[in-house]
């Protein structure tokens, strides 16, 4: 066995290692204490550290957002404050069930929320909305009304198939009303209008509200037929809407056929006629607007007679409760519920009308189809009964 003998240190061998950077080391140190001192240099070098720990960072997790700062916000908290708010055109919102604007958040089981959306569906996280769920009923059980037209009540004309009394001397008035049986309360009556040209309020007022509650639609709408037979099948008898002349035509336009106080009376039945053609299975006309005709006297003459004579019942917001129109099955509205939009100005209307009932025997509102008297009229019936109340089609209240 032999061990290597360690070479003697000479002029022409280099130094080891070790040696070598003993001797340099305070010069290293000196040259690194100058560079330190430099401002410059120094901010340049912390960069290079920073640049350097957020890419190990996003190498080692994977995540490019790591690294930013974050807040969590609670859907439920928004919701809230959402129900604080005023929407356009002076909606208030205040009181209304958040539910309106979006469901209830929940956490699905991998800590996502999950919003559901005010036309149906979900939203999970950040994906796209799911398919909304199809309902398969109503909200109510009830029985549907006959499908319009009934044999015998129509006939045709020009302008489409007009209402008339049938040869047995049954009337449209009562032939479409909603059936109704009296249980010794006061009665309270509701017609919710302005349906037929918003799809989404329309569907909602039909599926939504409780049968007994009377549903009005717009002569100018699309489609009419199939929202009419839509309510008639879920059980609501309905009105149609006859556009009449305001006392302020600039800034309300009854549109081409409205019934005007300067018109003759055969041009007032024939645009009658338009309107009562658009669709069967109404029981009664309504007004839309008719601050000015509903004051003139030939002009209205000629529309009652039309009405009288082709057995329709005449319903009005209010406007025409003093006048006399005898020999025609009518009503006239107690108040206009929403005439202030807000729920608590609304709910006030609604408890105004229990009290006329207790008064009286019976009581009529008049509303339109916004979401929030939907929302609010919606619960406010659903405890009627319970407050010993009898919900009742505004059939059930006309007078002749």
């Amino acid at each position: 066995m032999f061990a290597r003998k360690p070479a003697a240190a000479g002029h022409g061998d280099l130094p080891s290692a070790p040696s070598r950077l003993a001797e340099l080391a305070p010069a290293l140190l000196a040259r690194a204490s100058a560079l330190v001192a430099n401002p410059f240099i120094a901010a340049g070098a912390a960069g290079v550290v920073f640049v350097g720990g957020l890419t190990t960072l996003i190498l080692v997790t994977a995540d490019p957002k790591a690294g930013l700062p974050f807040v969590r916000v609670k859907l439920e908290d928004r919701v809230a404050e959402l129900s604080h708010m005023s929407g356009p055109a002076g909606f208030n919102v205040e009181g209304l069930h958040p539910e309106a604007f979006v469901g209830a958040p929940a956490v699905d089981a991998g800590g996502q929320a999950v919003v559901t959306l005010p036309e149906g569906g979900n939203i999970v996280g950040g994906s796209t909305p799911e398919a909304a769920p199809q309902p398969t009923s109503t909200r109510y059980s009830v029985a549907p009304l006959p499908s319009a037209p009934i044999s015998g009540l129509t006939e045709q004309s020009p302008v489409g198939a007009l209402p008339i009394i049938s040869r047995d001397g049954r009337a449209p008035y009562q032939a479409y009303a909603r059936p109704f049986q009296p249980n010794g309360k006061p009665k309270v009556a509701l017609v919710v209008g302005g349906l037929g040209l918003n799809a989404a309020s329309t569907k909602a007022a039909i599926e939504r509200l409780p049968p007994e509650i009377t549903l009005s639609f717009v002569a100018y709408a699309d489609g009419l037929q199939r929202w009419v037979d839509l309510a008639r099948a879920n059980g609501h008898e309905v009105l149609i809407e006859a556009p009449m002349e305001p006392i302020d035509s600039v800034n309300n336009d009854p549109g081409p056929y409205a019934l005007k106080a300067s018109a003759t009376g055969p041009e007032t039945t024939r645009r009658l006629e338009w309107i009562l053609a658009r669709c069967t299975g109404y029981f009664g006309v309504t007004n839309y607007l008719g601050g000015r005709f509903l004051i003139s006297d030939q002009p209205m003459l000629a529309f009652l007679m039309a009405l009288r004579q082709r057995g329709v019942a005449f319903v009005d917001d209010g406007a025409a409760m003093k006048r006399n129109l005898p020999g025609l099955p009518r009503a006239s509205a107690d108040t206009v519920v929403d005439a202030d939009l807000s729920p608590e100005a609304i709910q006030k209307q609604l408890v105004a009308l229990e009290q006329t009932a207790s008064h009286s025997g019976q009581a009529f509102g008049s509303a339109f189809a916004y979401p929030l008297t939907l929302e609010v009229a919606n619960r406010w019936a659903n405890g009627l009964a319970a407050r010993g109340f009898q919900l009742a089609p505004v059939s059930a209240i006309t007078r002749r």
